[in-house]
């Protein structure tokens, strides 16, 4: 995976399949401790201490269609090669938090994409799921949830022709304002 939006929706798809209702996904840019975290915490089924150790191992997946699972081993080698670091906190029933971190600067770091377009599709095709989405750059910071874009639409679908053309729009406008209104 070439972005590390990529690696945000293969995360979010896991906790889909672990059955999660509700999924959180923070980013924070910190140019000053030169650090790039993503953390993505959900309330899915939860993995045991030696499925949550073996979760990086790509021949070590829990996936019934196919014997690997490169996601999580791929984002913790991205990590690793920009000095940072992967872990994995689950418990049986109660969730996981999966937070990647990476040396902001390290000329290794995947570039992290387009996360307006990301969240979007997150959104768009899990009109049921309680998203909540916080994305800081220092100290500037942008969340948005379903559940209060929800709240203002009333009985207006998140998936509706209008809808999507103005979230694309929010998302978009809102990401770039985190780099002083510059398009990423």
């Amino acid at each position: 995976m070439h972005e590390l939006a990529l690696h945000v929706l293969d995360l979010v798809q896991n906790s889909l399949e672990a059955q999660a209702t509700s999924v959180w996904l923070e980013v924070s840019e910190n140019t000053a401790a030169d650090l790039l975290t993503i953390r993505v915490m959900d309330n899915g089924r939860g993995m045991d201490k030696q499925a949550a150790a073996n979760a990086t191992d790509p021949f070590s997946t829990s996936r019934t269609t196919r014997k690997v699972g490169l996601g999580l081993p791929l984002m913790d080698m991205t990590a690793r090669q920009a000095d940072g670091y992967l872990t994995i906190d689950s418990k049986p029933g109660k969730g996981t938090i999966v937070e990647a971190v990476y040396r902001l600067s390290h000329w290794d770091r995947p570039p992290l994409g387009n996360m307006a377009d990301t969240v979007r599709t997150i959104i768009v095709a899990n009109p049921e799921l309680d998203f909540h989405y916080s994305h800081s750059v220092g100290q500037t910071v942008f969340s948005v949830s379903t559940q209060e874009l929800k709240e203002i639409l009333g009985e207006i679908p998140l998936t509706h022709p209008d809808v999507l053309v103005w979230l694309e729009s929010y998302l978009k406008e809102n990401t770039a304002n985190l780099y002083g209104g510059v398009q990423e």
